[in-house]
């Protein structure tokens, strides 16, 4: 009843206050990182859903896109501009996604949705984390987000799906605002982002 009725409807209705309140706190960001980024101010890539379906996250851009003398792109840690390590740092990075959770795509609270490259790399338990519609914030980023391992972040996700309540919803929004504020997790040790996927366990 919770997942399949109330949690679809309250998350549109709170993503829509959210974006009515924050507009100011968007417009300046928005603004801010269009000037650091020539333009750019917004992240879109692909990403898997509930049952894994495939749909356009949307982030506010906090790495310019400077380039090696051969064409790559720069590790994160120097792409990271001024402004998009404070964004960053604040989680205003995802405020964006509130139109995700308009579409549909997304959900208020559920597993972060990663890479569509990690999907064939997931063990059959790790897999159940996309029965649900995937979060801005979840359990997994109240207890440690990016400074914990992928296996512990898994092991949290899975957990989430079997236990999905409106209280549990409440305890990790209310947990996700207190970490804005401390900034905990925000990344891996010595790394711009957390690292990448690998399969290993």
């Amino acid at each position: 009843m919770y997942k399949t009725y109330i949690k679809p409807i309250g998350d549109s209705v709170v993503a829509l206050i959210g974006l009515l309140l924050l507009s100011p706190v968007f417009i300046i960001v928005w603004l801010g990182l269009g000037i650091a980024n020539q333009g750019k101010p917004f992240f879109f890539q692909r990403r898997p859903g509930k049952n894994e379906r495939i749909f356009s996250i949307i982030k506010f851009k906090t790495m310019n896109d400077k380039k090696d003398s051969q064409g790559n792109l720069l590790p994160d840690a120097k792409r990271l501009t001024q402004i998009g390590a404070f964004v960053r740092k604040t989680s205003l990075d995802e405020l964006p996604q509130l139109l995700n959770v308009l579409k549909g795509d997304m959900s208020l609270v559920g597993p972060r949705p990663l890479l569509p490259q990690y999907l064939p790399l997931y063990n059959k338990e790790q897999k159940k984390r996309h029965h649900v519609r995937p979060g801005i914030t979840g359990w997994a980023q109240v207890n440690g987000r990016n400074a914990i391992s992928w296996t512990k972040k898994f092991e949290y996700d899975v957990w989430y799906v079997a236990h999905c309540s409106l209280g549990l919803d409440i305890k990790i929004i209310f947990k996700t605002i207190k970490k804005v504020f401390v900034s905990e997790g925000v990344t891996a040790q010595g790394q711009a982002t957390t690292t990448a996927f690998n399969g290993e366990n």
